[in-house]
């Protein structure tokens, strides 16, 4: 390694903690809500999004287990290069059902399912638009697109229907894109406005569902689910991270949308299929999520969101703590820390510059004498 590449990258990570952005990997150990920071403090983890704690259910992981023994560790290479799992396949169908969809594609990451599937539906000579805090997933996958790219104010419907009568007549194609709960302010999309709103010019619509599952609709399908709008949304973007408490992400539609991302979405071909513990566990998760454990869960979930929300129970389960200065919202949250909490500040590029902020992030095993701690601790920042 040269001396010249180490000082130039040194410099930039300077540069980064000057500004007050530096980020470093904290080091968590246990399980569920508790443990401990670097092996000493302990702490309280207000930072998940295993909304219903299914991460460490008993089920869910035997689940993983069992598939680990069975079918080993790894896929071993892409699904196109060996035989397909059928582990993978009854993950799909059991995916597709509950989003009441002809079929759904699992891959390896709910990032590789967004950047990959944008560049499949729209290109050079299209129009995408999307919501100005869309996750970054989204927003790579549209300007890889090489399509036509427009920003509209977030969940600002004037302004989404401003730019598509300005540009959908000169586009072969106009893609929306939203996510359904958004994931660093917690706030729902307008849908069933949004929807009305790209028939009305005739685009399609792409819907990320992640923040949304397992909390919204009968189910937990997400806020899709919970308006009835399954055959007015052409793509659903769903994760098997966070209310599923594994890993990987999936797309949900059509049976023709499904074949053209088996043979055009990069992040799929090109990428070693998703881990059979990773899949047995999200099988086993979705079953649990579907049934009256899960509806139990959420409904403790909706407590717990009540309880910090002040009777909002309806919202998400996500909640800004608005900081402003990047350098207060370190200092905030290293304090939590230290008082046994563990809210990691959220600074710029994921958030705009001067609205760092700690992501508060409830989830079904929080107890209402932790989320009164919080409260008091919050207070005591303010």
């Amino acid at each position: 390694m040269s001396r010249e590449f180490r000082t130039a990258l040194g410099r930039e990570l300077e540069e980064l903690a000057e500004a007050g952005l530096l980020r470093s990997l904290p080091q968590p150990a246990g399980a569920g809500g508790e443990g401990t920071v670097e092996g000493k403090t302990p702490w309280l983890n207000f930072a998940s999004s295993d909304y219903l704690g299914l991460s460490h259910h008993p089920e869910v992981i035997e689940a993983g287990c069992r598939a680990f023994r069975e079918r080993g560790a790894g896929a071993g290479a892409s699904r196109l290069l060996c035989p397909d799992a059928d582990l993978q396949r009854d993950l799909e169908a059991r995916l597709a059902s509950w989003k009441r969809r002809e079929a759904a594609l699992v891959f390896p990451s709910g990032y590789a399912a967004a950047a990959g599937t944008i560049p499949v539906l729209v290109g050079a000579e299209d129009l995408v638009v999307l919501d100005r805090l869309s996750h970054a997933s989204l927003i790579d996958g549209a300007r890889a697109s090489k399509a036509t790219l427009r920003v509209f104010p977030h969940n600002d419907l004037h302004g989404l229907e401003e730019i598509l009568r300005r540009y959908r007549p000169r586009s072969r194609r106009a893609l929306v894109v939203t996510e359904s709960v958004f994931s660093m302010d917690g706030d729902i999309t307008p849908l069933q406005e949004l929807v009305a709103l790209k028939e009305r010019y005739e685009a399609w619509c792409l819907v990320d569902e992640a923040h949304a599952e397992g909390v919204f609709g009968r189910t937990g399908a997400g806020i899709i689910e919970a308006l009835g709008l399954e055959g007015r949304i052409e793509v659903e973007l769903g994760t098997l991270s966070k209310a599923l408490g594994s890993g990987g992400g999936f797309v949900a539609g059509d049976r023709e949308l499904i074949d053209l991302l088996i043979n055009r979405a990069r992040p799929f071909v090109y990428s070693t299929a998703l881990p059979p513990p990773s899949a047995g566990a999200a099988k086993a998760a979705l079953a649990l999520l579907t049934s009256g454990e899960g509806t139990r869960r959420r409904e403790r979930l909706r407590e717990i969101i009540a309880l910090f929300g002040g009777g909002q129970s309806e919202r998400s389960p996500i909640f800004p703590v608005i900081c402003g200065e990047e350098r207060r919202a370190t200092a905030v949250a290293a304090r939590l820390r230290k008082r046994g909490i563990f809210a990691p500040a959220i600074r710029f590029p994921t958030v705009p510059k001067g609205a760092a902020r700690l992501r508060i992030s409830l989830c079904s095993f929080h107890t209402p004498e932790e989320i009164r701690l919080l409260q008091a601790e919050l207070e005591r920042e303010e």
